[in-house]
């Protein structure tokens, strides 16, 4: 099994995340918070019954980004 949200909170980590968004209708999947990154694969989204695994991590995203401005 591939390690889709494991991949994705590492590169969150090593600072590859450039922004998030939630969006209601993407792709065919439909409702989900899609995070862009600055290196392909550049979006990724996240249905929403994983979103509760990103609550911290794009919390503590954006306190990092705030004190680096």
């Amino acid at each position: 099994m591939y390690p889709y949200h494991n991949m994705i909170k590492k590169r969150i980590k090593n600072g590859e995340l450039i922004g998030y968004d939630f969006v209601d209708n993407y792709k065919s999947i439909g409702e989900c918070l899609l995070l862009h990154f600055r290196t392909p694969p550049v979006e990724r989204p996240v249905r929403p019954h994983k979103y509760h695994e990103y609550v911290d991590i794009l919390a503590n995203w954006n306190r990092q980004r705030k004190k680096s401005k």
